[in-house]
């Protein structure tokens, strides 16, 4: 007994499994450096090529800006603000109207697809109008919006709702459709009633394609109230960004342009948290996005 106890601990110290999952965890270790050194490399490479470029006269600054510039302008834009208030405040306006665009659009891209995709009905009656407004430039609802609504947030909130309904909801009406039909058939064969098979099959198959599409809604949420802001705004980041066109001022259009993109990519953060959350029943795909 006590032999075989003893192989057995041999085994599991030296055998193929346990080496097996060591060397996984190398790897993987391997490869997050190797991205995030890829990742800093071509930061560094991209900066410095411009600022080295600026600096020699082969690029001009005066159109194009310079690193070191807009390091300034951004220091300076937190530390004195801009002439519509402190620039926490015009962060704060546009995160506002990009989360409660971002919010509406969603729940009403699922409602619509989730009902849509289910009827066929509903799918020949409304499919034409849908396509009709979405075929409008976004910047003729804004303008539209305003017109309506005044220069506050609401036509911000309103350009927003609608860039992130139309991506989320072809994605959910093409998740409900995409459902396996003998779940389908089965579950109503088990007595399941509408509800229940909209709850835990449709809602759940189509889980996957609409969290794919939240990942890009976000920043079109971002574009709709920046793009609102441009068109008329008492605040925003949006407005900065056109004040700062409207001045010549390149570092300052980057310098804002660079706290949207950290404003992005810590939603897309949270969004993969979520994803990770909903979909931990699914095994992983080596070819999903958010593996890059």
């Amino acid at each position: 007994m006590s032999t075989t106890s003893t192989v057995s601990a041999a085994l599991v110290k030296d055998g193929t499994p346990s080496s097996a999952a060591a060397a996984a965890k190398r790897a993987a270790r391997r490869r997050t450096a190797l991205v995030w050194a890829g990742r800093i490399g071509l930061a560094a490479f991209i900066i410095g090529g411009w600022q080295a470029f600026t600096t020699w006269g082969i690029v001009d600054p005066f159109f194009f800006g310079q690193p070191s510039g807009i390091a300034r302008r951004l220091v300076d834009l937190f530390q004195h603000g801009t002439e519509f208030g402190s620039f926490y405040s015009n962060i704060w306006t546009t995160i506002q109207e990009a989360l409660a665009g971002f919010a509406l659009g969603a729940v009403a891209g699922v409602i619509f697809g989730v009902a849509l995709g289910q009827s066929r009905f509903l799918a020949d009656v409304l499919g034409p109008y849908i396509k009709v407004v979405n075929a409008i430039p976004r910047i003729v609802l804004g303008s539209i919006f305003i017109v309506a609504f005044g220069i506050g947030v609401l036509p911000k909130i309103l350009l927003a709702a609608v860039l992130v309904f139309f991506i989320v909801f072809f994605n959910a009406f093409q998740g409900v459709r995409e459902v396996d039909r003998n779940i389908l058939a089965n579950a109503k064969v088990l007595g399941a009633s509408q509800t229940q098979i909209i709850r835990h099959v449709t809602v759940p198959s189509a889980l996957t394609w609409i969290i794919a599409s939240l990942h890009s809604a976000f920043g079109f949420a971002i574009v709709g109230a920046l793009v609102g802001e441009v068109l008329g705004a008492q605040s925003g980041l949006g407005l900065v960004i056109k004040t700062a066109q409207n001045q010549f001022d390149p570092n300052g259009v980057f310098a804002t342009m660079l706290v949207i993109s950290v404003i992005v990519l810590g939603a897309e953060w949270l969004i993969s948290k979520l994803e990770h959350r909903l979909l931990s029943w699914r095994p992983p795909a080596p070819t999903e996005a958010n593996s890059l």
